[in-house]
């Protein structure tokens, strides 16, 4: 009996030494390709966020980007995690639609990322096009691309798209929480224009003629079967995740989406917040805000006091809040290469840009080993994870500023 039990502890032990050997390969081999693979991120909302907290265009302030306690971004844990690209998210807000200044805005977060490129340039470098993040990567810099979250900058004058162009905008969202002037969004129920408007389309062909990539994120499903029923060049969802897991969520895509994005021969960039990965986790957080609002509402406590601040804290505690985690943004990442193939998939973080519902494992932009892990362990090869981690989104970026410039010389 005891012979039995000690060839019994034997196995077992042997059983999880082999696997944790396995587990160290692929967190080794992760690590490993994360340093080697351009990764580019879709979206990261660094700009906006900087803004926000006050961020001064004078040299002694440049080290909030450099190093930071605050955020999910900064030039050391991007180098951790193999970060090479963030495409810094010119970010939008909606009411600017009505009460103008979005032009003004726009110039403003386009003027603070030139200029902590240029006063970091040890760090940083702007990016234009896939060559310049090359060429970054290569010089040990994190480059900076940008693209428009929300087209309300451009939406009065069509000279505006070749202006943001020369600026170094790289992508436009079409729009962003509410109709604009060249579409319907997701998340308004208006149904302004049943998708494009008049003008949406000369802004469609005006941004394909200026060499600036389509994005799909945010629109309505009108406003996304128009444009790719229209347009005859590849298109990108900078930060969009699939639908399949969130049912009613118009903000993702839908499977006929998915299907079509492959047709069109572009791009989904997968969106990390919990909300957009799982909507089980979305219900029972809302569920939570729902319940500490109405306990504020009926205690008379005011919003951005201490007293409201401390209630909140104590009650996180009882109710903790849900994340989805890496596995879930994996099986996104399978849902679409089952419906489009690994051709037609990337990252699209959102990092900075949806607040505390990040998933476990992929907190902030150290952790893009941790994904690059599981996938491995799912049986992608290397070279299906270097074209999610940059070869997809170079494919489409490099096919819109070839399309962009043939056409310029036709004139």
């Amino acid at each position: 009996m005891k012979f039995y039990f000690l060839l019994l502890s034997l196995v077992l032990y042997a059983a999880l030494s082999n696997g944790q050997s396995i587990q160290n390969k692929w967190e080794k081999k992760a690590q490993k390709l994360a340093q080697k693979f351009i990764i580019v991120d879709g979206h990261v909302d660094l700009p906006y966020r900087l803004k926000v907290t006050n961020f001064r265009l004078q040299k002694e302030y440049l080290g909030i980007p450099y190093k930071t306690d605050t955020g999910d971004f900064d030039f050391v844990r991007a180098k951790e995690g193999g970060l090479d690209a963030p495409f810094m998210s010119i970010y939008i807000p909606s009411k600017l639609q009505v009460e103008g200044g979005a032009k003004e805005l726009a110039d403003s977060l386009i003027n603070m990322v030139e200029y902590i490129a240029k006063h970091q340039s040890a760090y940083f470098q702007m990016a234009y096009s896939p060559k310049d993040v090359m060429r970054a990567k290569k010089q040990g810099k994190v480059a900076l691309p940008m693209g428009m979250e929300n087209g309300a900058p451009v939406e009065h004058d069509l000279s505006l798209i070749p202006y943001f162009k020369k600026r170094g905008i790289s992508y436009i969202t079409l729009t962003h929480a509410k109709d604009n002037k060249i579409c319907d969004s997701s998340y308004d129920t208006t149904r302004t224009w049943n998708g494009l408007s008049a003008y949406g389309y000369k802004v469609l062909d005006e941004m394909i003629f200026s060499g600036i990539m389509i994005d799909i994120s945010h629109v309505s499903d009108s406003t996304f079967y128009q444009t790719l029923r229209y347009v005859r060049v590849p298109v990108i969802a900078s930060h969009s995740s699939c639908r399949k897991f969130t049912p009613g969520f118009e903000r993702n895509m839908s499977d006929d989406m998915i299907r079509m994005i492959k047709a069109n021969d572009g791009v989904i960039m997968v969106n990390f917040g919990s909300t957009f990965l799982d909507s089980e986790v979305g219900k029972h957080n809302d569920s939570l805000r729902t319940v500490l609002n109405q306990y504020l509402e009926e205690k008379g406590i005011k919003e951005n006091t201490d007293e409201a601040a401390q209630l909140k804290l104590d009650f996180s505690k009882e109710h903790p809040t849900l994340f989805a985690d890496v596995y879930k943004v994996a099986d996104h990442i399978d849902h679409i290469v089952r419906l489009a193939g690994v051709n037609h998939v990337g990252f699209g973080s959102d990092y900075d840009g949806v607040g505390d519902s990040l998933p476990t494992g992929l907190k902030d932009v150290r952790d893009y080993p941790n994904l690059v892990k599981v996938l491995l362990e799912r049986g992608y090869s290397s070279k299906d994870i270097k074209k999610m981690c940059s070869g997809n989104i170079f494919r489409v970026w490099n096919k819109v500023l070839k399309n962009g410039s043939t056409l310029e010389n036709k004139i």
